[in-house]
């Protein structure tokens, strides 16, 4: 195949463009709803898509101390071609499974910073094969299972800053 016909592996929102402000509807300040998300030009061999969307400026951008972990989703079945905004566990596509993110639980949980301008990574991941079970895995759990199996992935950066 050439280059030419090879599809872009793309993840975008309708919530809001690349490195631009994410809507307060999907945050802390609001209701805390997950953004819409879609996807496309998945690469052959696909079997399985996997969400981390995470915050590497936490707590201080200015003195960032560790990547804040907000939503984990693997398994995401190929054909499913993105997830709607707010979506709820028993909407997700058949098979998707939810890891845990940094307040110990599942789902979505939107921005929140403490100080300053945050960066958050939308980070989809195709996998060439579909992962066990692995009980409500942290983010680290997941990308050791993950680990020889990506085929591609892209990513969608939303920033947020509270209005104190």
């Amino acid at each position: 195949m050439s280059a030419l016909m090879m599809t872009m592996f793309t993840l975008i929102s309708t919530a809001f463009s690349h490195n631009a402000g994410i809507p307060s509807r999907h945050t802390c300040d609001g209701a805390d709803s997950s953004p819409a998300l879609s996807w496309s030009g998945l690469p052959e061999g696909t079997q399985s898509l996997v969400l981390i969307v995470d915050d590497p400026d936490a707590p201080d951008p200015a003195a960032p101390k560790m990547t804040w972990v907000h939503w984990v989703l693997y398994n995401i079945p190929p054909a499913a071609t993105g997830l709607a905004e707010g979506i709820q566990e028993k909407d997700l596509p058949p098979g998707a499974l939810q890891g845990l993110n940094d307040w110990k639980k599942t789902g979505y949980g939107g921005p929140c910073p403490p100080i300053g301008t945050h960066r958050y990574f939308h980070k989809l991941y195709a996998l060439d094969t579909v992962l066990p079970d692995l009980h409500h895995p942290t983010k680290a759990q997941l990308e050791q299972a993950m680990h020889g199996h990506i085929l591609a992935q892209t990513e969608l950066i939303g920033r947020y800053q509270r209005q104190h």
